[in-house]
């Protein structure tokens, strides 16, 4: 059941690409990734890596990929405004796609089809691991890399902190 499971995601998953890379409009490229990195959530929970299913999810579903959409909608991207791009520029794309190709149809060549992934530590990617090796031996790190984070946050607050000026 799960090797279906896995053949419909990735399926999906190619089309959601493929759609990315072929929309005209730049907002619906933008819906269709989103889609893209659904299906790669679901791929982290078939792999049992429910953190990184989370970690994918709320990072970049819903903070950069809704990012993306407002820098997008801002910009208001037009026809009429676009730059016509050089013969040059699109020679070059054409040469990378090729490449690209050729280097996918080289790599999909020299793969072989093995039976499907079976761990052999099904507490492999859990979170409770994880926390355990981060409050573990990576303590001191850990608490560190904490501090720093907020020093920028304080340092940012008060470089955005306005000066009140007496009138």
């Amino acid at each position: 059941m799960s090797t279906q499971v896995f053949y419909f995601v990735a399926t999906l998953s190619i089309i959601f690409s493929l759609l990315v890379i072929f929309a005209k409009n730049p907002i619906h490229s933008v819906l269709y990734l989103i889609l893209t990195f659904f299906t790669f959530t679901v791929h982290y929970v078939l792999l049992n890596a429910q953190f990184l299913a989370v970690v994918n999810f709320i990072v970049y579903m819903g903070a950069i990929m809704v990012l993306f959409l407002f820098v997008l909608m801002l910009l208001n991207l037009n026809n009429e405004t676009e730059p016509s791009k050089s013969p040059l520029i699109k020679i070059v794309g054409l040469i990378a796609g090729g490449c690209l190709v050729i280097t996918l149809i080289g790599s999909l060549k020299s793969a072989s089809i093995n039976s499907p992934l079976i761990l052999k530590n099904p507490g492999l990617g859990l979170v409770e691991n994880l926390g355990k090796e981060l409050f573990g031996p990576f303590l001191l790190p850990f608490e560190l890399s904490s501090l720093l984070l907020l020093a920028a946050m304080v340092g940012a607050v008060l470089l955005s902190k306005r000066d009140e000026v007496e009138a």
